[in-house]
């Protein structure tokens, strides 16, 4: 089959067309070249280095030199990565502000058989990325969707930090406002697992000053920084030491923030239910639940309903006593 490429993607026709691109399939590692083989068609989801470009695998090389589309965030970034393994295929943006329009003619040229290698900036793509839609449209057209591991700014954070990698969950940014980043916390912390967030430099200081409160300032965490990169940092410490350090002045760079798993279990239906009883003698129900889901972590939805119940048991209301 001939190497296509996507010259129309961009066309106001919203079709791709096709032409011969001639003997591009190869790429170069030092003053190697290498023919890259025949690649199957469908969407291939290739893994690119979070900072070091030596961080790449032979498959991805392999792939992205093989592939007729490929897909990226910026183009300008990852010529970078094209230019410096000898790559001369032109890549395309495929972004959250061009999705609807260019992830059409991109599912056009999968159905049409060809090869599509989509990439992030840095990283896995489709962790946090409008990648995933694509993907989503390729599953549910029956195409074949091949992932191409490799670097993951998140799992280089975790190794890094020290902190246990038995259990763990990735939850992308936090929110940028201060209520809603300490109400999404709360839901993680009776979470038995080590946490992961990415976060702005700017906002590093002010988060974790927010998880010390919300999760408790002893705490384990690690703040990774500009990982794989020339100035690459990972600073451990409790939240409280790591808010405090980070409080003093700004940071650069890309940010990953890890935080050890809480020793504290979640609370038992009979605490619960006498939290709720203790509140509700002070507040309103709708205030009560959200006092509870604040102190507790749990759904403020099922509190509530749990608190209605309570009510419509009198002997039960009155039967708690102290402070919540």
């Amino acid at each position: 089959m001939a190497r296509k490429t996507a010259n129309a993607l961009n066309d106001a026709s919203g079709k791709l067309s096709a032409e011969d691109a001639g003997s591009g399939r190869s790429f170069r590692i030092g003053p190697h070249a290498v023919e890259a083989r025949p690649l199957q068609p469908g969407l291939h989801l290739v893994s690119t280095p979070i900072g070091n470009l030596g961080d790449i695998t032979i498959r991805a090389l392999e792939t992205l030199a093989a592939a007729d589309i490929i897909a990226c965030e910026d183009t300008r970034v990852s010529r970078v990565l094209l230019d410096r393994y000898g790559i001369s295929t032109r890549p395309y943006a495929y972004h959250e502000h061009n999705a609807e329009r260019v992830g059409p003619k991109l599912m056009a040229a999968l159905e049409a058989g060809q090869s599509v290698a989509l990439i992030s900036d840095a990283g896995t793509p489709l962790v946090s990325d409008p990648g995933y839609r694509l993907a989503q449209s390729a599953i549910e057209a029956g195409l074949p969707v091949v992932p191409v591991p490799g670097a993951s700014a998140p799992m280089a954070a975790l190794v890094a930090s020290g902190l246990p990698s038995d259990t763990f969950l990735f939850a992308g940014f936090l929110a940028g406002k201060d209520k809603a980043r300490r109400e999404r916390l709360a839901q993680f912390a009776t979470i038995e697992a080590t946490l992961m967030f990415f976060e702005s430099p700017n906002r590093i200081a002010a988060t974790l000053k927010s998880a010390a409160e919300v999760l408790g300032s002893d705490r384990p965490a690690a703040v990774c920084r500009e990982l794989t990169k020339a100035y690459e940092e990972v600073r451990r410490g409790t939240l409280r030491e790591l808010a405090d350090h980070y409080a003093e002045g700004t940071v650069r760079g890309e940010i990953v923030l890890v935080i050890g798993p809480g020793s504290v279990p979640p609370p038992s239906g009979e605490d619960v239910d006498g939290l709720l009883a203790r509140l509700v003698t002070e507040l309103p129900a709708g205030k009560a639940a959200t006092e509870a889901a604040r102190l507790t972590g749990l759904p403020r939805k099922d509190l509530y309903q749990r608190l209605l119940a309570l009510k419509g048991d009198p002997a039960k209301i009155p039967a708690a006593k102290g402070k919540p």
